[in-house]
């Protein structure tokens, strides 16, 4: 399975996920008039809506080269991905800002707390589900970094984003949770607003660390460091490549770009350098197939 493809699947689960825990949310917060709880459901619901840009980015990125874009577009997941970010910050965090802030001056009581909780244990297993997916997916490339070095070091914004927003509702679930219990254990509902408040804090910081890093991906990234150590080490191996001056490299979304410059053996003549470069270039794609575009500079110093 390609990464891309792993990338959808991941999507998919989450997408499912969200949409059957915002309508049990929006149940809930309609029931029982927690402000917490009504700020999970709009979580929810955005979340929802940023699953279907991330496949409309992925569907975008997937179109060929043309005279306009003679690279392709597969940097356009990256635009749509800082879309999400942006949305989990405005609609997610600050809307449950604003409904936290909102429910600070009442004083009206929750209505069947119980109703709440239910459905917040529910949202807790359906999150855990998706993350549990999503992390699966992350482990088959992350080899023995942490998660948070994977964070920082992948070029996958889809599935950076995807394991933003379901880390960041599996902990919102659980400040819900806590935010309820404290209200109905005290009848204080100012612990609902509270709650309400934390959500929205947690999904702008989340927001703004997923912003970091795709934005850095629009800009204009190299391979990840692990395959760039791989390239180099391949590079390294080859017969007619007597030393690497310089490797650049570009993530395109799935798609990578190289530029090698080396120094090739000197005896070659112009038709068996040709050849020479031809080979290591058919070696190189092979063993790298996400790289598309290949150009290779024989030179004898940097």
């Amino acid at each position: 399975m390609s990464a891309q493809s792993s990338s959808i699947k991941s999507i998919f689960y989450a997408l499912g996920a969200n949409f059957a825990i915002a309508i049990a949310k929006y149940f809930a917060a309609f029931y029982t008039g927690s402000g917490a709880m009504m700020a999970e459901a709009v979580h929810s619901t955005a979340d929802c809506a940023n699953q279907g840009l991330l496949l409309l980015g992925l569907k975008k990125s997937k179109k060929p080269p043309s005279i306009e874009h003679p690279l392709g577009s597969g940097k356009e997941i990256y635009f749509w991905s800082f879309i999400v970010a942006i949305m989990l910050f405005t609609v997610g965090g600050m809307f449950s800002i604003y409904e936290g802030w909102h429910k600070l001056s009442s004083d009206e009581p929750l209505n069947q707390p119980y109703i709440a909780i239910a459905v917040l244990i529910f949202a807790i297993l359906a999150e855990g589900a998706s993350l549990w997916g999503c992390i699966a997916v992350i482990n088959k490339t992350r080899g023995e970094r942490s998660l948070w070095r994977w964070f920082r070091e992948s070029r996958q914004s889809e599935l950076v984003v995807v394991f933003g927003e379901d880390l960041a509702a599996q902990l919102g679930l659980v400040f819900a949770l806590g935010a309820i219990i404290l209200t109905m254990v005290t009848g204080n509902p100012i612990y609902d607003a509270i709650g309400s408040i934390g959500i929205g804090v947690l999904l702008i910081v989340i927001a703004v660390l997923v912003a970091r890093e795709v934005k850095d991906l629009l800009i204009g990234q190299g391979v990840d460091p692990f395959i760039d150590k791989e390239m180099r080490e391949f590079l390294d191996q080859q017969k007619s490549v007597e030393h690497v001056f310089n490797m650049l490299t570009l993530q395109m979304g799935e798609d990578v770009m190289v530029a090698i410059k080396a120094k090739m053996p000197e005896n070659l003549s112009g038709t068996e350098l040709i050849a020479a470069i031809n080979e290591v270039e058919k070696a190189f794609k092979q063993q790298f197939p996400q790289v598309l575009w290949l150009f290779f500079e024989p030179d004898c110093k940097d």
